[in-house]
């Protein structure tokens, strides 16, 4: 019952995932939360972060940003990394996951989603048949509907890791 939450892989940071294996694999799109997934709550693109994205797109992976936010918030951000957006996004639903494939071009065989909330953004990947990557969240500083749903999250991340050292 709870494997609907599991990610399939869960990273320290943004920076630590490969995106060239990715590539390899196929993959062609991305889509990525931004708010403590990208950079902490608020805060507007790095440099660091402007660097990845333009290294992903050199790779031939488009991108996409799907957020929660409002426009005012998400259109500045992916204007600096040069990104799709969608903004306003409903997560978990899946009709923007869907949306955010479709301006990109990919499917879900070739598309991967990076988040760092389980009840939102990967479970809303999941039901869209998108690989996910979960993300540890940058700042400890967030909202309280947030640190509400951190709480049973980190059940669910205890049992993945139980179910993930039996398989191996």
């Amino acid at each position: 019952m709870l494997e609907r939450f599991y990610p399939n892989e869960y990273l320290d940071s943004v920076y630590d995932i490969d995106f060239e294996m990715y590539y390899k694999q196929g993959i062609r799109g991305i889509i990525s939360d931004i708010d403590n997934t990208l950079v902490p709550h608020g805060a507007p693109a790095t440099e660091e972060i402007v660097a990845l994205f333009d290294k992903i797109h050199k790779l031939g992976i488009d991108t996409c940003l799907i957020s929660n936010n409002q426009e005012p918030r998400v259109e500045p951000f992916a204007y600096a990394v040069k990104s799709k957006y969608i903004f306003d996004a409903h997560k978990p639903s899946t009709k923007n996951y869907r949306k955010a494939m479709e301006l990109m071009g990919t499917t879900p065989k070739n598309t991967l989603f990076l988040g760092d909330q389980i009840f939102t953004d990967i479970w809303g990947a999941n039901r869209a048949g998108v690989q996910t990557v979960m993300l540890k969240k940058i700042d400890k500083k967030e909202e309280i509907q947030i640190v509400l749903k951190r709480i049973p999250e980190k059940f669910v991340l205890w049992r993945w890791r139980k179910k993930l050292q039996k398989t191996q």
